[in-house]
């Protein structure tokens, strides 16, 4: 774990009980006057604190020092992404904050099942320990929008990812993607996109939904 996440860090003094206490205490056992360092994920800096005080119920830390260090992508990825089981997106996530996608919106497409919701609390979970664990300077976006027609009215020149013979993720240039469920998009919904705005891979395989959404993580940001 490179930091630890604090919605207060950058405060003079802050008092740790709980599971933070107990990540201190029992999991690294650090005592007084260690150092540790901090991130609130809204400010870019990294702050350095020094344990003041430990027992077995709390850790007060005293502020050191405040930098700024952004640690990010060198591009930004926006995925449109149709709902799949939540499952299998919480199994994926972590690896896409770790890749630097800046923002994920979902929505349902017309192969979706609609009894797949999501718990946005819990995936906001994985993504603060997927940061602490990544170094990742700023909380991966997260929304949700009612369906690809009201997705594309924000985002217009968004690219398909589906099947081109032409058109490949490795060679093409863009910051907003969408991403189909199992079985892919349906005919009026490839209809929304010029033959130019569709995107796929060089490679006669079928991806599932999830892995589609790593692969075009990885071509695009590392």
């Amino acid at each position: 774990m490179l930091y630890l996440y604090h919605k207060e860090a950058a405060k003079p003094q802050l008092t740790l009980t709980g599971d933070e206490h107990r990540y201190i205490f029992k999991v690294r056992r650090h005592k007084v006057d260690d150092t540790l360092y901090l991130r609130n994920l809204e400010d870019g800096m990294l702050h350095r604190y020094a344990i003041t005080y430990l027992d077995k119920k709390s850790v007060i830390l005293e502020l050191k020092a405040s930098t700024t260090l952004e640690i990010k992508a060198k591009r930004n990825l926006h995925i449109g992404w149709c709902m799949i089981d939540p499952k299998n997106v919480e199994k994926v996530l972590p690896s896409l904050n770790e890749m630097g996608v800046e923002k994920i919106t979902f929505f349902y497409c017309k192969r979706s099942q609609k009894s797949f919701t999501l718990d946005f609390k819990r995936l906001e979970k994985i993504l603060l320990n997927s940061s602490q664990q990544s170094g990742r300077s700023e909380m991966m976006q997260l929304a949700q929008v009612e369906d690809l027609g009201t997705f594309l009215k924000v985002y217009p020149g968004a690219k398909m990812l589906n099947f081109s013979e032409k058109n490949f993720v490795s060679n093409t240039v863009f910051d907003t993607i969408v991403i189909g469920c199992e079985g892919g998009f349906d005919e009026e919904e490839v209809a929304l996109f010029k033959p130019e705005n569709i995107v796929g891979f060089d490679t006669p395989l079928v991806l599932r939904s999830e892995s589609a959404a790593c692969a075009v993580a990885a071509k695009t940001l590392l």
